[in-house]
């Protein structure tokens, strides 16, 4: 699995989170362990890691992967739980935060993960699997319109409506239960050289909507921010645009000490900005990583600090 997992931005990012090697950090997105491994390797003895995946797989073998380091403590729970899971460690604060937002290769690659379009796989694309609703429900059981609006919203894709309709006329006739089958439909809607990219945008879309993944990122920035030390930093890669003007707009308005007139005319509001941004544009991979790892092309990095 370790072969599959190559952290974006690995400096890039360990650079801007730390800023105490005595200090205790939270590793949002835990995976297979590739960014913890390195922050743990820049921290001196006091120095701690708390780290948390959703995904069982990803988690287990992170279990096993620190279970011979003290200094790592591991969660099984949504990173959006950030300040819940302070509480449990009985810590007021973090000195750092750190959530890369991609899924990983492993997933990727791997059927039995079910976040591939590429092998034939159970419709599946959740995270978490205590969840109750899978794509395949989505897929079988919501109206044209409801799917057509999840493509556009969460893919970005233009032709969702048509999609979404071919979709429902299939589902008549037999359940669809597998990545292949949706491929199957998306393929005789699409030339070939459009197929590839439009595939991606839909089980993008899918993967967004099942696992909830734009309001938990927007409930992690907001609980983050409440455990975050003074000086300590938020650091959040982001793959895809949705993502990315998240986390660009809440730090952002963190960093604004009032409201415009046209939110606030009479000026009544007054509020305290939380954070200032470490990095005004974001991060982006060089070419030499992208030729290395062709994931990481669409990778954005930013950075704030908690003022």
């Amino acid at each position: 699995m370790n072969e599959h997992h190559i952290p974006v931005m690995l400096n890039e990012s360990l650079d801007l989170l730390i800023t105490d090697q005595s200090g205790v950090y939270f590793d949002a997105t835990l995976g297979f362990g590739g960014h913890t491994t390195e922050i743990l390797k820049r921290l001196n003895k006091n120095g701690r890691i708390v780290a948390a995946d959703v995904d069982a797989d990803a988690f287990e073998y992170s279990l096993k992967k620190f279970s011979k380091k003290n200094r790592v403590s591991l969660y099984n729970y949504n990173y959006s739980f950030v300040d819940v899971i302070a509480k449990i460690e009985s810590l007021k604060y973090f000195n750092g935060v750190l959530a890369d937002l991609g899924v990983s290769s492993f997933q990727l690659d791997n059927p039995e993960s079910g976040f591939t379009f590429r092998a034939d796989a159970p419709l599946d694309l959740r995270m978490d699997k205590t969840k109750e609703i899978t794509a395949a429900d989505v897929v079988n059981s919501y109206k044209e319109e409801e799917l057509a609006d999840i493509f556009f919203k969460y893919g970005e894709e233009k032709n969702s409506r048509k999609i979404a309709r071919s979709i429902v006329q299939k589902r008549i006739l037999k359940r669809i239960e597998t990545t292949k089958e949706v491929t199957e439909i998306i393929s005789d809607l699409v030339p070939e050289n459009f197929l590839k990219k439009t595939l991606a945008r839909i089980f993008q879309a899918l993967r967004i909507y099942v696992n909830d993944e734009l309001d938990n990122l927007k409930l992690f920035l907001e609980n983050s921010v409440k455990v975050l030390k003074k000086g300590g930093r938020i650091v959040v890669i982001s793959y895809h645009s949705l993502e990315d003007r998240i986390v660009k707009d809440f730090f952002k308005n963190e960093t604004i000490v009032s409201l415009s007139p046209k939110e606030d005319p009479l000026g009544l509001v007054k509020r305290e900005a939380r954070l200032k941004l470490v990095n005004k544009k974001p991060i982006v991979p060089s070419e030499i990583e992208i030729k290395k790892n062709y994931r990481a092309r669409s990778a954005k990095l930013r950075a704030a600090e908690r003022l």
